[in-house]
């Protein structure tokens, strides 16, 4: 793990906060997908082509803009819990994550302390890009993922075909072989029960829904991952557009949903908020989902105005550190069932004694 200390904030950039819509865009990311010319697919490549691979694309990233901060974390040279923080802080997929110690080599990870991007290599494509950055901010991470790519493909052969565009292993991605989402927190369409529309809805325009942490993972806190379905004839700039105009349009759904909470249910909604609130500022034993549900009504009465306290940036911070493998890692050894929630508890009671006005109660 010491790779992983060596790194402020490693991944986390956009637990600050500082965009736009942040009480309820919590992220917005920008992944693009790339291979190789004359090398197999990761699924069909041997060890070896994958170690060439590896090589190829980290000499073209040290001649990159990254060059002088990149550092490289080989999935099987790291432990099971330092994977599982990759994952928890959206950095690789579960699938790589569960790679055990061995000879599978040329899996990677290459990530910038300084700039809100990494570089997944040898996952499913050879290479893929991403920069994830707080708030809606789909321009601006678009940006910033076109501008590596641009470098990178000066000096790499990419897969390319001149009617199909970017070529990948998985065919729901050839094209601009990118995927572009938005990370939404949306409990006024759903305890206003709108939900429904509106996920039908951006169904219709092309788009898709997913859990916190993307494809085959759970919806948990109205937490909803929104993101584009077509890669293939259309442009970058343009689904990145659709991407923004669409939910632009879904926050002020948002927004009007909580509207008419304040106004048909004031009083059912502000007793939601206080009890959430107050559960996680005494409680003494937290399991995550548990957790999220909780604080999503914090996080709606920040952003009602309603809780004077925490921040945004703190409530972003309490849903990453207090998964396992974070709490795992705080405590310097896998904790039972039982000790992990108590240590989750113990570290949401901290941050909220903390976040509290200096008329507030000052214990946990």
């Amino acid at each position: 793990m010491d790779e992983l200390r060596a790194i402020p904030d490693f991944g986390l950039g956009w637990l600050d906060a500082k965009g736009p819509d942040t009480d309820i865009v919590l992220s917005t990311r920008v992944r693009l997908a790339r291979n190789l010319q004359g090398y197999p697919y990761v699924s069909r490549a041997t060890h070896g082509e994958r170690e060439i691979v590896f090589r190829t694309v980290s000499r073209a990233v040290d001649r990159s803009s990254l060059r002088r901060e990149t550092v490289y974390l080989r999935m099987t040279e790291l432990s099971e819990r330092a994977r599982k923080v990759l994952l928890e802080r959206r950095l690789i997929s579960s699938e790589i994550a569960g790679l055990q110690a061995g000879p599978d080599g040329g899996v990677a990870v290459a990530v910038s302390p300084v700039d809100p991007v990494s570089i997944l290599i040898n996952e499913e494509d050879h290479l893929r890009l991403q920069c994830l950055v707080g708030g809606l901010r789909v321009m601006e991470a678009w940006k910033l993922a076109d501008r590596l790519d641009d470098e990178l493909g000066r000096v790499l052969h990419l897969a390319y075909h001149h009617e199909f565009g970017y070529l990948t292993s998985c065919p729901t991605n050839v094209g601009t072989g990118m995927r572009a989402s938005a990370l939404l927190h949306l409990p006024g369409l759903v305890l206003t029960k709108e939900i429904s529309r509106a996920l039908q809805g951006i169904a219709q325009v092309g788009l898709t829904f997913r859990g916190l942490y993307g494809e085959g993972s759970d919806v948990v806190g109205n937490f909803f991952q929104i993101s584009n379905q077509t890669t293939l004839g259309q442009s970058e700039e343009d689904l990145v557009d659709h991407l923004a105009r669409i939910v632009a349009t879904v926050i002020e759904k948002e927004r009007q949903a909580r509207r008419v909470l304040m106004r048909d249910a004031g009083p059912v909604t502000e007793d939601k908020i206080w009890r959430a609130y107050g559960l996680l500022r005494y409680a003494r034993s937290l399991e995550y989902e548990e957790l999220m549900n909780l604080l999503s009504g914090v996080r709606l009465g920040v952003s009602l105005q309603l809780l004077p306290s925490p921040s945004v940036d703190s409530l972003n911070r309490i849903m990453i550190h207090s998964q396992a493998a974070h709490l795992d890692e705080a405590a310097g050894r896998v904790l039972a069932p039982a000790d992990r929630r108590a240590h989750r508890a113990e570290y949401v009671r901290k941050v909220l004694a903390g976040a509290d006005p200096p008329t507030s109660e000052a214990g946990c």
